[in-house]
């Protein structure tokens, strides 16, 4: 899923492919675009975009003297699987639901795609409201809408859910929470508040020692000994700094420096438990004092996933238990146990048994052969026919 590194790096795509292109004609929308058709007239306008946390601004700039105030912004979110790539016209991707023409001959697409249709996009230059600083390009006002703000509710909820919170943590997602928990060795369900005081009163007593360290030595000590504020930032950071792309799927050796790089995020191995949300959530270790309870950890399915060895030796680990009606009354029926024989005779039969054991006893065993079952209802059928039944 796009995090804050996945919109930088779009953004860094757009304006390093689109840097000197002009485009033109109709911006097209598909059917089933979850965002409203672009009113641009221009023949001719450039394309540069901006990224703050989980959002992505396009600018469409027309050419010419009037070119800054007849931009037209769109600011996009782009959900699950949203990206854009940049390809020839005459053949966009699957799942391009808009479309921005070039000039060039043969002309190529910007294209804004989306498989899954989680994302958007919405007219205007404006953020969406609510959401705090980026953590990448806004660190310091960041981290002070963090501590100033901790006797918000949101930070009531454990850390793990308070990481996904964009009023507060504008760019973190799912990997990224599980990531930077896992480096400071933090049980995910721990309370936000309580994690988030103690490291202002740690960042108070550092400024008191390091007092009288020079700048240089005071960077290494908090390079070398990072809070979770920082983390938030400089784990993005790393992310961007290995040039991946998810926005071009093909590049399978991205792809795989990324997998490398991941050190708790569905990695073999690792506990994960849902949160209240019902977002996944990946750490090692105690899940904290404010886990969901009833919950079972994941880590022997994953294990057994990423081991086909431990596969066949319990191939049934990976079936999912699926209680039936009939299983309820078989389990019920094996956790009663059966009455003893002495109990069941002590105990007063019911009326037809009763009479069809005096019945018994009272007829006496035939001596004459017994006549199949066949043969006597055939009797009666000829005999109700006005015919004998042949011998």
């Amino acid at each position: 899923m796009p995090e804050c590194p996945e919109l930088h790096l779009a953004c860094r795509y757009i304006n390093a492919r689109c840097a000197g292109l002009l485009f033109s004609g109709p911006v097209t929308r598909s059917a089933v675009a979850r965002g409203p058709a672009v009113p641009l007239s221009s023949e001719a306008f450039a394309v540069r975009a901006a990224a703050r946390g989980k959002e992505l601004r396009l600018t469409l700039a027309p050419s010419g003297p009037d070119a800054a105030d007849a931009a037209l912004h769109l600011v996009f979110r782009f959900g699950m699987t949203g990206s854009f790539r940049l390809c020839p016209a005459a053949s966009p991707p699957r799942h391009a639901h808009l479309v921005l023409r070039t000039r060039e001959l043969p002309p190529r697409a910007l294209c804004f795609v989306d498989p899954r249709r989680f994302g958007s996009w919405r007219l205007g230059p404006h953020w969406q409201p609510g959401r705090g600083p980026c953590v990448i390009t806004e660190y310091r006002d960041f981290r002070e809408n963090v501590l100033k703000n901790l006797d918000d509710k949101a930070f009531d909820k454990p850390i793990c859910e308070a990481l996904l919170n964009q009023k507060f943590f504008n760019g973190i997602g799912n990997y990224l929470r599980a990531e930077i928990l896992y480096r400071l060795k933090i049980p995910p369900f721990e309370k936000a508040r309580t994690v988030l005081e103690a490291l202002k009163d740690q960042e108070q007593a550092r400024r008191k020692k390091n007092a009288s360290l020079t700048l240089s030595k005071k960077l290494k000590l908090k390079r070398d000994n990072p809070d979770l504020l920082e983390l938030c930032h400089t784990v993005p950071m790393e992310v961007i700094a290995m040039e991946k792309n998810f926005l071009e799927p093909d590049h399978l050796d991205n792809y795989a420096a990324f997998k490398n790089w991941l050190q708790c995020y569905m990695v073999p191995g690792m506990n994960s438990l849902r949160d209240r949300n019902g977002r996944t959530i990946w750490f090692q270790g105690e899940p904290g004092p404010m886990a969901p309870k009833g919950q079972a950890s994941r880590k022997k399915r994953t294990r057994l996933k990423a081991d086909p060895e431990a596969l066949k030796a319990d191939p049934e680990a990976l079936t999912p238990k699926v209680t039936t009606r009939a299983s309820k009354r078989r389990s019920g029926a094996a956790a009663k146990p059966p009455k003893p024989a002495a109990k069941e005779e002590a105990e007063r039969p019911r009326k037809g048994r009763a009479r069809a054991r005096q019945k018994a006893t009272a007829v006496p065993a035939s001596s004459e052969p017994e006549v199949p079952v066949n043969a006597k209802r055939s009797c009666r059928t000829t005999a109700r026919r006005g015919k004998a039944p042949a011998v």
